[in-house]
């Protein structure tokens, strides 16, 4: 009869330590360990990142670190952390959080568009990816695959691209490199052919439209303007070039230039469109993809000049003879006397 109440009470003992086990088990890999309150959390592993690092982030966003802990060593994920962005929904537990962690790579849509500078890329790319600004204005890739420092902006073709948060700077700027390539196809290249301009000469007038109007229903003709200017050897007059020469100048850098005036075309830079004929030597903006294909799908008309309509803000007035735009600038100038703008 005591035999038997040894065996039953170490029986007891017995469900009581499975049942703790269990609990403990339960706990550990199939409880839900999120504490936040939104549908799901992006968590943002560096490349560089150790356990350690990983727990401090994961700290406001789980309930546990101990359990979370117990089961990342179960499974080997302490000494084999991966980079990258992942997703934690609320509710996961343990495993399914580490699952995720582990294999669940988000991808990343990177925009850009419109950088003044390969400065003012970097600042606008690291934002969005891993790769630091500091590795990217490092301009040894670009000229090693024959872009200058008036050229590079050219190589980075505003859009929206898929990539892994923990891309580098040298990733990067291959993807951009294979995009631009991809971008210049046969039929880019023979219409470029056509006008008589390389790929970059391209870009670079194509920065200049791109700065003359934001509507792009008149960007093909605005191309045709600057075109014909140069079949015939004319001077470009382009003002958006000759701002960019003024803002490189110290007393320009703070200012907004919303009229062109004569002291600024006296600058003397090869930017200075109105006393050094051809293109300027670089790009002036990052050209829209829409700038670059009005450019090679210019119109062809007999405009040699235009100026902005008053009466139709955002559009301009378009002229084939010094007379009819000098009639047209009047009326530009009249507006904007009027409205006070003097500089």
């Amino acid at each position: 009869m005591y035999i038997k109440k040894i065996v039953v009470a170490i029986s007891i003992i017995g469900l009581f330590i499975m049942g703790g086990f269990s609990y403990y088990v339960y706990n550990v890999m199939f409880a839900s360990n999120t504490n936040f309150s939104q549908d799901f959390k992006y968590i943002y592993i560096r490349s560089n990142s150790d356990y350690n690092d990983l727990i401090e982030q994961l700290k406001d966003y789980i309930v546990d670190p101990s359990t979370f802990t117990v089961l990342a060593e179960r499974k080997n994920y302490i000494s084999n952390i991966s980079p990258g962005k992942f997703i934690i929904r609320k509710g996961m537990n343990n495993n399914e959080i580490i699952n995720s962690i582990r294999s669940n790579n988000v991808t990343v849509d990177l925009i850009f568009n419109n950088a003044k500078n390969i400065y003012d890329l970097a600042s606008i790319v690291s934002k969005q990816i891993e790769a630091d600004s500091t590795s990217i204005v490092d301009t040894s890739f670009e000229k090693k695959n024959g872009f200058t420092d008036e050229t590079l902006l050219s190589m980075y073709l505003p859009n929206s691209y898929n990539f892994y948060w923990n891309t580098n700077s040298e990733d990067f700027k291959k993807r951009m490199l294979k995009e631009y390539e991809s971008f210049w196809s046969i039929d880019r290249l023979n219409k470029a052919k056509e006008i008589s301009l390389t790929p970059t000469e391209v870009m670079i007038l194509a920065s200049i439209v791109n700065e003359e109007s934001k509507e792009i229903s008149e960007l093909s003709t605005i191309a045709g303007v600057y075109i014909n200017r140069l079949n015939n050897n004319w001077l470009l007059n382009a003002d958006p070039a000759v701002k960019f020469a003024a803002y490189k100048l110290d007393k320009y850098k703070n200012t907004i230039i919303r009229r062109v005036l004569n002291k600024h075309l006296r600058i003397d830079s090869k930017y200075n469109t109105y006393i050094y004929k051809g293109l300027p030597p670089g790009l002036i903006s990052m050209p829209s993809i829409i700038s670059i294909d009005a450019v090679l799908n210019y119109e062809n008309h007999k405009y040699f000049y235009f100026a902005a309509d008053p009466g139709n803000p955002g559009f301009h007035s378009f002229a084939k003879d010094i007379r009819e735009h000098k009639s047209n600038a009047r009326k530009l100038h009249k507006a904007l006397d009027k409205k006070g703008i003097k500089k």
